[in-house]
């Protein structure tokens, strides 16, 4: 028997059996440009690659602000459907977010599926989760898009096109339509339960790092921006890394040394993107912990990428969305041997930043002296003495944290070291002073 997740899994929004033929619509809005809107197709083919169509075709359009009906002006719509039976499309992905109704309208006049980019960001983290967590994140994430989509008549409390959509009569349809409704809302709760029992293991887990007395650092970054790699390169993690858009969603945790010696924990996040779907937000939040409980936030940046701003100011709206604006940030240029004159003049205009190449190691070793400097700044300097019988409390010392200096005295080891409040608590016995 099928899991609930396959089942959802099974009825995704693009069908990975052929290559769909899709055409993609983007509409200039006030207050933007048409360069903002190419740039942002651009990149919606990019999800549409991943996850596993092609753009046969593209539509766009200014306007002063969506169309209540179509978002498109009727018009326009009607020039959609006729390009969309010219290049044989399958579906019409939006850029921009679209109503139920909108959605509704739309397929009613194309005569094909209409969606927007959320649905394809859910569609890919649907294939790419791996973990039982990240399924019932990305699974909660669906139910929650598709629940006011449900449609009169529909076959399925999943489906996209629905036979008699729009009927009025009451009866067994409207019946159906209320029972897919308690399904989904049932199923939403009990992926709510789930989640907050896996947050909670999570929970106790962090805490349990936090009691080691180690420093975090937790990379974030836009979604191929290399944060995979830098995490492997740094620790041997071992995560697949490949040259697509959220190919990993699971954080993983590994120890790091610095080059003092102080040892750290090293997690890395799901990549981000422009407009990442809030329904993925917040069923990941427990997954984005890591990010809002850190020492330091590693900030990996794509050097090559066309707008490697835009990129930054999309990473730092999901970390205030999750309240984690107020950490410490590290900005990385990433992909400088691809591009090495626009890292070098990305890391010149943000001070303080490095330029690397996680895929060869080019720049790494100054930014773990960084990271380390960075840490430094952040844990205190305390001096114990120790009594010469206590050499596990010495290392203990030399394990969490960085031993500045030692002199042997008549009555113990005086050690000058950089401590995380956690384990200068620990050891407080022993604190003479405080710098």
């Amino acid at each position: 028997m099928s899991t609930p997740y396959q089942e959802a899994l099974g009825r995704t929004l693009i069908s990975r059996e052929v290559r769909e033929r899709i055409v993609l619509v983007g509409v200039t809005l006030d207050g933007h440009d048409a360069a903002e809107t190419d740039e942002c197709l651009d990149e919606l083919a990019e999800l549409i690659d991943t996850a596993g169509a092609d753009e046969v075709g593209r539509v766009v359009q200014r306007r002063p602000s969506p169309d209540s009906t179509y978002y498109v002006g009727k018009g326009k719509a009607e020039e959609l459907r006729e390009l969309c039976l010219a290049v044989d499309a399958d579906t019409v992905v939006f850029d921009n977010e679209l109503s139920p109704a909108q959605q509704y309208n739309l397929e009613k006049l194309l005569g094909r599926t209409a969606i927007d980019r959320t649905a394809v960001i859910l569609d890919i983290f649907a294939q790419n989760a791996r973990t039982p967590e990240g399924r019932a994140q990305v699974e909660l994430a669906l139910m929650r898009y598709r629940l006011p989509r449900l449609r009169r008549g529909a076959k399925g409390a999943m489906s996209q096109q629905a036979g008699g959509i729009g009927t009025r009569t009451r009866g067994s349809g409207e019946t159906k339509l209320e029972t897919d409704r308690r399904s989904v809302q049932h199923r939403i709760s009990a992926l709510e339960r789930e989640l907050e029992v896996l947050g909670r293991t999570r929970r106790e887990q962090s805490k349990s790092r936090g009691r080691s007395g180690l420093g975090s650092v937790t990379i974030v970054g836009y979604t191929n921006a290399g944060k995979s790699t830098l995490l492997n390169r740094l620790t041997d993690a071992g995560v697949l890394a490949e040259d697509r858009l959220f190919a990993t969603l699971d954080s993983t945790t590994r120890r790091l040394a610095l080059p003092g010696g102080e040892p750290v924990l090293l997690s890395d996040t799901v990549g981000f993107i422009r407009r990442l779907p809030h329904a993925l937000v917040e069923s990941f939040k427990s997954t984005l912990e890591v990010a809002t409980s850190c020492d330091l936030l590693v900030h990996v940046v794509d050097a090559s990428a066309p707008d490697p701003e835009a990129q930054i100011a999309a990473v730092r709206g999901v970390l205030d969305e999750i309240g984690a604006s107020d950490i410490p940030e590290l900005l990385v240029f990433n992909k400088a041997d691809a591009a090495p004159g626009t890292a070098a003049a990305l890391a010149s205009r943000h001070q303080g930043s490095v330029p690397i190449a996680a895929a060869t190691g080019e720049g790494v070793d100054a930014l773990l002296r960084t990271v380390a400097d960075r840490m430094r700044s952040i844990t205190g300097v305390v001096e114990l003495l120790v009594p010469y019988g206590r050499g596990d409390i010495v290392a203990a010392v030399h394990r969490e944290g960085e031993v500045v200096s030692t002199v042997n005295e008549d009555d113990g080891m005086r050690i000058r070291a950089r401590l995380s409040e956690a384990s200068a608590g620990r050891l407080a016995e022993f604190v003479v002073a405080r710098q």
